[in-house]
């Protein structure tokens, strides 16, 4: 069922000193920012060649992300996401191994412009996972 890693996401309590860091200190090549409204986040890229990482800042309050950087003000690992080739049967089959997926369980279009789902992290050993449709 899982394809490849597709990033790993980092939550930043502020995405532009994140990106000078990143740039500077690491030499990275970085994407451009984007809102994403419906999931509350800002977002850039660092590009590898293998795989990349997801820097998310909250838009608001009400970002899942703000509630991580309550609890984790100096940011962290916020999730992984792999790749599938079918996210509803993906879902569907998590679903019958009894993990639970997060909101209503229909797939939302994520920062790269594709379907994406999040699985409920008690359900993986604290990590919460975002499977994307490839």
């Amino acid at each position: 069922m899982l394809g490849r890693l597709d990033h790993v996401a980092l939550a930043v309590p502020d995405l532009d000193a994140a990106c000078e860091r990143y740039r500077s200190a690491l030499g990275a090549r970085l994407s451009p920012p984007k809102d994403l409204p419906d999931h509350g986040v800002r977002v850039v890229f660092v590009e590898l060649e293998n795989t990349r990482v997801e820097l998310l800042e909250p838009l608001g309050t009400g970002s899942p992300i703000a509630r991580f950087l309550e609890a984790n003000p100096a940011g962290g690992m916020h999730h992984i996401c792999y790749e599938v080739a079918d996210l509803a049967a993906a879902r569907d089959r998590l679903v019958g191994e009894g993990a639970r997926i997060l909101g209503d369980g229909e797939p939302k279009i994520g920062a790269a412009g594709k379907p994406v789902l999040f699985v409920n992290p008690k359900d993986f050993a604290g990590t919460l996972i975002e499977l994307e449709e490839a």
